[in-house]
């Protein structure tokens, strides 16, 4: 018998001309997680074309981080003496093996659930995917919906790779495999959590017939250039009949076996609670479906450090709770800069006020010469801290943290934290950041390093250096400037100093970063090559921030020419098309990629700034509201129910890098939100 699920949740349906259509459910994504950072993830055909998919992907203790344990799942539903395989395979001769487009009736997105239908010999099977949250297991459960009962094979393939590894440095089998009683166990890598397999209810029988698939063929990663052939190794299969009655689930997880006991219903049912509380919240606020949609999506970037188990130990003694960012599935970990860009749309426009002040403690505690760090390697425990503008995003992060909640506990706790990072700016910190005192402006510039948000390096290569004075640095820096100066005032300590500083600043940003020939501002000044006209989307962080930092008399110059030149339905170019250095397409291997990255490539974040501009200027919600509908339509486009990472600069704005990126979603959803109005 179907469950019903309630009435609250919030669904996507694919389009029905996508559900038989090959090629169409090959270029659409799922993405299951699980609070830890580990996740499930594979093509609508369920034919992984990443070697980033996989259904189970848990992010283990360091050294090991995200680990691909089971990259593919063969099913096989027989009925009426005859067999339909419900998932797909991609070989080396650009085969697809796979009966899933002549069955599949409906995909749909309940909640956070992927779910698919079947019709096969006249009856219909359902199956959906579950990670239970805080929990490093996958469920994937099969239910007969109507007919007579069906007979499945699961099939899983197992390997053991880093997230990070090349696909020829995962470990290679056999693998020893151990059975007690319906519990098996797989040891793929020493050391390492084992590998635990089995159905849920305990029924049917796993039958060992050990199989190796050759040259599985990843089409993504061979369009990118990379490595794209791995041969997959299975010990065996499950086999179990499927009734209306009873439900069948199989279960991988490294989870202790007394945690696997639970039926799978219960764990969908608990799935659904959790997620009909995160919509509460939004709810009440008068939050429509897309937002709900969005908030949803948001919950996915939000994490315990999984691989960092000392963080949340030490976070559990304190009575506090260690969380950070996962900046974007399938390959980034926890960065600086998108956390912070991040933690406004993904916290505080969602209700999360508790895990934004843990977000912002976590980092707190990472901070060194003054610096946050940039990113967290997979499966470190250290961070790396070539970065010039995550430390000034922290303030502006903390900065909506207060004015949303009013902690002041928080603030004044971490006011030494703060005043160290100002000090070690002003006085020079690693990396060439640090004041100019001739004019109060932020200079960064150290060799073979990119430390802006327009990173991009590829064997040496850094594509866009942006040493000297980059015009973004210095709106963060005026903003951070004024708010430690407010902050001082609030904890009983006067920051007239700060104040100082900003004003002189201030002052120099406005006679130094105007580009009179076209009505804009410099991208960098003091640069190697000398002052940088190129146009670019960073200038607008001059007008978007709570205290702009460029004179009100030019923000309507400003916005007009960025809309312009930059603006497309999924966000802003990275480079206006006139200059030499514009890339309309990012694709090819992993130079041109990156030499496409900042050149031209369309970011689905800075949509945010962008609105926040356009308001401050115009104030027609409903006007910037408009300006967000492509957005809708992209949630059925890449990852099913997110936003990507970025798009080609021109139509049709294919969409690119990770299916799911934190700050985009962020972005977006705080922009939804703040342009709502009467006739949003």
């Amino acid at each position: 018998m179907a469950v019903t699920l309630p009435h609250q949740v919030v669904t996507l349906s694919l389009p029905r001309d996508c559900v038989q259509d090959e090629e169409c459910l090959l270029a659409r994504e799922w993405l299951v997680t699980n609070g830890l950072g580990g996740y499930a993830s594979s093509t609508l055909l369920c034919a992984p074309t990443r070697r980033y998919h996989g259904l189970f992907v848990p992010d283990l203790p360091s050294p090991w981080g995200r680990t691909v344990m089971i990259p593919r799942l063969d099913e096989v539903v027989l009925a009426d003496a005859g067999s339909v395989y419900l998932s797909g395979v991609e070989f080396e001769d650009g085969r697809v093996d796979g009966d899933l487009p002549a069955v599949l009736q409906e995909f749909v997105r309940h909640g956070q659930t992927p779910v698919w239908r079947y019709h096969v010999a006249g009856r219909r099977v359902e199956k959906r995917v579950l990670m239970p949250y805080g929990h490093n297991s996958v469920y994937v459960e099969y239910r007969l919906l109507e007919g007579n009962p069906v007979h499945i094979h699961v099939r899983p393939f197992v390997t053991f790779r880093m997230l990070d590894a090349a696909l020829h440095e995962a470990k290679q089998p056999p693998f020893p495999l151990t059975a007690v009683e319906g519990r098996y166990e797989m040891q793929l890598c020493d050391g390492a959590p084992p590998l635990k397999l089995c159905l849920r209810p305990s029924c049917g029988l796993f039958v060992a017939d050990a199989r190796l698939s050759h040259g599985v063929c990843y089409r993504l990663d061979r369009d990118r250039g990379s490595e794209h052939l791995e041969n997959l190794s299975s010990p065996g299969y499950f086999q179990a009949d499927v009734t209306r009655e009873q439900p069948v689930a199989f279960v991988a997880s490294t989870e202790p076996w007394e945690h696997l006991e639970c039926r799978s219903e219960a764990l969908f049912e608990a799935e659904a609670q959790r997620i009909g509380k995160l919509l509460h919240t939004v709810r009440a606020a008068g939050a429509d479906e897309t937002e709900e949609r969005l908030a949803l999506a948001a919950d996915q970037f939000i994490v315990a450090p999984g691989s960092r188990v000392e963080e949340q130990a030490l976070a559990r003694a304190s009575g506090d709770q260690a969380r950070t960012v996962i900046a974007g599935y399938h390959w980034f970990t926890d960065w600086g800069r998108d956390t912070m860009i991040s933690l406004e749309g993904l916290t505080l426009c969602t209700g999360r006020y508790q895990e934004a002040r843990s977000i912002l403690k976590t980092f707190a505690g990472y901070v060194q010469d003054g610096l946050l760090p940039n990113l967290f390697p997979e499966g470190e425990r250290q961070g790396l801290y070539h970065t010039a503008d995550a430390t000034l995003w922290y303030f502006h992060a903390l900065d909506r943290y207060y004015r949303v909640t009013g902690d002041r506990d928080l603030l004044i706790e971490l006011q030494p934290v703060l005043r160290s990072i100002l000090d070690h700016h002003v006085r020079g910190t690693r990396f060439g950041i640090g004041v100019d005192r001739r004019d109060g402006l932020l200079r960064a510039a150290a060799d073979g390093y990119q430390l802006t948000w327009m990173d991009a390096k590829v064997e040496g290569w850094v594509v866009t250096p942006r040493r000297g004075k980059p015009v973004e640095i210095q709106a963060l820096w005026y903003n951070a400037l004024r708010c430690i100066a407010e902050w001082g005032c609030l904890s009983g300590r006067p920051e007239s100093e700060w104040a100082e500083l900003a004003e002189q600043a201030r002052e120099s940003f406005n006679r130094r970063f105007w580009y009179e020939p076209g009505g804009y501002l410099y991208d960098v000044v003091d640069g190697e090559p000398g002052d940088d006209p190129a146009f670019r989307p960073n200038q607008l962080l001059s007008i978007a921030l709570p205290h702009p930092v460029l004179d009100e008399q030019r923000w309507q110059e400003v916005v007009e020419v960025v809309a312009e030149k930059l603006l497309t339905p999924v966000g802003l170019r990275s480079l206006s098309r006139e200059h030499s250095e514009y890339k309309s397409k990012y694709f090819g291997d992993l130079r041109a990629r990156d030499a496409a990255y900042h050149q031209g490539t369309v970011w689905a974040w800075l949509i945010g700034p962008f609105i926040d501009a356009w308001l401050k200027v115009s104030s027609d919600p409903a006007q910037a509201r408009s300006l967000l509908e492509g957005f809708q339509r992209h949630l059925l486009e890449g990852g099913i129910g997110t936003i990507s990472e970025i798009f080609d600069a021109e139509p049709p704005y294919h969409p690119r890098g990770c299916i799911a990126q934190a700050w985009s979603v962020a972005e977006v959803l705080r922009a939804w939100q703040k342009t709502r109005g009467p006739s949003a």
